[in-house]
């Protein structure tokens, strides 16, 4: 039987859409799937298919990698920014986004701009938050 090994919880909070695009006769009521690696806004339809509203993927590395060296870094002050992230053509950052440690753990705000779809961006949070038991992030190679 094969183990599966857990490291962690990595926590993704929605917390808004900005500037979605309408895809009703005058708005839309937007919710979100999420995969790994992947996430996708749709438009909820009573009587049709639902409509794609974009997609926007997050890169989790430079997260991770702020995580596992805060984690080796001892007595970080509160609000401290461990890592700043620039937006670019392989990742869907509309502007800068830092890794912050906020009560003893590193969150990432980000701004996505939504791809295939002509305009919208979505608001998100990831936290990695350590389980009792887990091996943790610290001997994984990023």
């Amino acid at each position: 039987m094969d183990s599966i090994l857990v490291l962690g919880l990595l926590k993704l909070r929605i917390k808004r859409g900005i500037n979605l695009a309408i895809r009703d006769s005058r708005s839309s009521d937007p919710y979100i799937v999420v995969n790994m690696g992947e996430q996708t806004v749709y438009d909820k339809d009573t009587f049709s298919v639902d409509d794609k509203m974009g997609e926007a993927e997050i890169d989790l590395k430079p997260y991770l990698e702020c995580v596992k060296m805060a984690m080796e870094l001892e007595k970080l002050p509160h609000g401290c920014a461990v890592k700043r992230i620039q937006p670019n053509r392989t990742n869907c950052l509309a502007e800068e986004s830092s890794c912050i440690l906020q009560n003893g753990n590193i969150i990432q705000d980000m701004i996505l701009r939504l791809r295939n779809v002509e305009r919208g961006e979505i608001v998100v949070q990831i936290e990695w938050i350590d389980v009792i038991g887990c091996k943790g992030l610290s001997e994984v190679e990023f």
